[in-house]
């Protein structure tokens, strides 16, 4: 079965962490994808505003999954839209305060950080290069719009605390200093569900890569579940092939290794 539609987290697949570039053999293989008719698109746990990294391919992509699968979209018509429920939001908040951790609060057109702590600066601006987020913004205004996802910098035994407060919410943790909060249902893998549906399209029909934990989901749902060389190892566990790294030309490798490509 031909592959039709592929599927990129940002953060460790396209993006590499030690440039915060994409490596110019990825740019490369996208473009040549595309011209062979594959639908680009970006599966990231990423809120639509601090997607900042991607602009060498931005003008290819066909379409989004973010905040971990809760908002899924094509051009301006969401094909989901999955809030986390007012009063789960905040008891979290209100959690973050009472225990004193930073908890980055995810509308569906902003972000606010509340509770500001030097962790926020050392992993999203330092590590992962966010450098777009106004540490002043007040989190009381964005609360009018869809809070489709919270992400809070603590621990999983923290994390474990709270949980019982937010009965209606999943964890997608991709690092061990914080983890990606979205309402139960909305993950990667059912975001590629839908996405697949609504262009009618296999699901074998689709290839997904992602180096997280937050990208297992997509990785089983996908017809190729591919993890990067420098994946986690329960998340190499579950797909179907292995590449190299981001930073040792992984998609290219992964796609002259099915045959969509050829190496030259």
């Amino acid at each position: 079965m031909a592959i039709k539609a592929a599927f990129f987290d940002i953060d460790g697949t396209l993006v590499s962490f030690q440039t915060h570039k994409i490596p110019a053999s990825t740019i490369k293989t996208i473009e040549q994808i595309k011209e062979r008719g594959v639908k680009i698109f970006i599966s990231t746990g990423r809120p639509v505003a601090i997607i900042n990294n991607i602009d060498a391919i931005r003008h290819l992509i066909d379409g989004y999954i973010t905040f971990n699968g809760a908002r899924t979209f094509i051009n301006d018509e969401d094909i989901t839209l999955m809030p986390i429920p007012e009063n789960e939001v905040q008891a979290m908040i209100e959690d973050a305060s009472r225990r004193d951790y930073a908890v980055l609060v995810c509308g569906k057109d902003d972000v606010a950080l509340h509770n500001h702590k030097p962790i926020f600066d050392e992993i999203f601006v330092h590590d992962l290069g966010v450098n777009n987020i106004d540490i002043n913004k007040l989190v009381e205004p964005l609360l009018s719009q869809p809070v489709l996802q919270l992400t809070p910098f603590f621990s999983v035994a923290a994390e474990e605390e709270i949980c019982p407060s937010m009965p209606h919410c999943i964890s997608a943790r991709w690092h061990p200093s914080f983890t990606d909060i979205t309402v139960q249902g909305a993950d990667k893998g059912t975001a590629l569900r839908q996405l697949a549906k609504h262009l009618g399209i296999g699901l074998d029909e689709c290839i997904a890569f992602g180096d997280g934990g937050n990208d297992i989901s997509i990785l089983q749902t996908a017809g190729i579940g591919v993890a990067m060389g420098n994946a986690f190892e329960g998340v190499k566990t579950v797909a179907d092939y292995v590449t190299t790294s981001v930073d040792d030309d992984g998609i290219r490798n992964a796609f002259i290794h099915f045959g969509v490509i050829k190496n030259a």
